[in-house]
């Protein structure tokens, strides 16, 4: 579920106007609308806070990490969401450089595992 999803279920669950929500946390409500529909990327830290309050949920849960799973790297996690700012080349530039990453550890992986084959063939 995307972070404007969330927060449509979560007025809807309160039964709050969009112009409610914009009211209470210094917003336009047309600005709430975008975020719900998603035509608004990376909205500010200071209001992903102040809904999270309006909401009475933690941000963690409003922008929907699970903080419950001990396997997501904090550091990584953040950058991923620093990344997903990018403009497409630069999405295009990541992409590219994890997958060349990916291609030389798995090169490596397959040396590693033919070496130890030969040399206990000796």
């Amino acid at each position: 579920m995307s972070l404007g999803q969330r927060i449509a279920t979560l007025r809807e669950r309160r039964g709050a106007s969009l112009q409610e929500v914009a009211d209470a946390v210094g917003v336009s409500k047309a600005h709430i609308w975008q975020i719900e529909k998603g035509k608004a990327d990376n909205p500010a830290l200071g209001l992903i806070e102040r809904l999270a309050g309006y909401f009475r949920v933690s941000v963690s849960e409003l922008i929907g990490e699970d903080i419950s799973n001990q396997s997501v790297d904090p550091v990584l996690a953040g950058l991923f969401r620093e990344a997903q700012k990018f403009g497409e080349y630069d999405r295009q530039l990541l992409i590219e450089f994890m997958e060349t990453l990916i291609r030389m550890r798995a090169q490596q992986k397959r040396k590693a595992i033919a070496k130890s084959l030969l040399s206990d063939d000796y």
